[in-house]
């Protein structure tokens, strides 16, 4: 799922209240003369002795041009050279940003992570969060791989909707939780099917299981019940079967996925029939 660096909104605002709060010129965010930017690509080449406003000028340059590893390069100085002052701190919010940009992940995250541990009182901390949030969701791959990186997101945005919710950063990062949890489901699924194909009823069910029993809200939801019908009956627990399936048709009559569970029960002449002290009735009543 990882993107081209490009602005976003919610980024790009708090970049420039940054630049405004040190009084710095918002515009220098967007322009720039060329000869300014090989300047500060000079300095950056020698990274020499600075003051913070020369390394600000040449951070906001690099920005200017999308330089964005050179940019946060250029304000990883602020902190090794004028270290404990409001211009690092700040300093270090523009790094993981332009890190993020760049499509510099780790970076960005171990650059937000650092900025929680020194500054978790910060007015800005709530971006820190949100960086390091969006860092890890980008970096979600395909269902067929290694989902560390989907969970990692998934409790960073959680994060940033609890610690702040009244942010636009929480309101992005809801929207966000909601993908997450279906590629998560996604790939229970996946690894369900497979099952399936080989025979591996109890393999299959408990990944089945664990979508409805976590992921309800997801579009998955009905197949998974659909595959529960299949494994139950192929086991011959033929209750467990039509309760799934009775759950399936409760909540999605009209779907493909009910009228197929409702004709594999009736290769045993068997009809959908919901056990309410089922798991699987318990589950689903927890969200209605």
């Amino acid at each position: 799922m990882a993107v081209a660096a490009r602005l976003k909104p919610a980024a790009c605002a708090l970049l420039l209240g940054l630049a405004l709060g040190l009084g710095l010129s918002g515009c220098s965010l967007f322009g720039g003369k060329d000869d300014e930017t090989n300047n500060a690509n000079k300095d950056a080449a020698n990274y020499k002795e600075r003051t913070v406003e020369q390394i600000y000028a040449d951070g906001w340059r690099a920005i200017s041009a999308k330089n964005w590893e050179l940019c946060a390069g250029q304000f990883n100085e602020v902190d090794r050279q004028h270290p404990y002052s409001v211009w690092a701190r700040r300093a270090m919010l523009i790094s993981a940003f332009c890190s993020y940009q760049a499509n510099q992940y780790p970076a960005a995250i171990s650059t937000a992570d650092q900025y929680i541990s020194l500054h978790p009182g910060s007015q800005e901390v709530a971006y820190a969060f949100y960086i390091k949030a969006i860092s890890l969701y980008e970096q979600i791959v395909d269902v067929g791989r290694d989902q560390s990186n989907t969970e990692g997101a998934l409790v960073a945005l959680q994060d940033v909707v609890q610690r702040f919710p009244d942010t636009e950063y929480a309101r992005d990062a809801t929207l966000k939780i909601d993908l997450t949890n279906d590629h998560l489901a996604g790939k229970e699924m996946a690894v369900g099917r497979y099952y399936l194909s080989r025979g591996d009823f109890i393999g299959a069910i408990n990944r089945f299981r664990t979508v409805v029993d976590q992921y309800q809200t997801t579009p998955q939801i009905a197949e998974a019940l659909e595959r529960l019908t299949e494994s139950y009956y192929s086991l011959g627990l033929d209750h467990e079967a039509q309760t799934a399936a009775a759950v399936l048709g409760k909540n999605y009559p009209g779907s493909g996925w009910y009228k197929s569970a409702y004709n594999i029960l009736q290769g045993r002449h068997l009809k959908p029939e919901e056990d309410k002290r089922s798991w699987i009735s318990q589950a689903f009543h927890r969200i209605l």
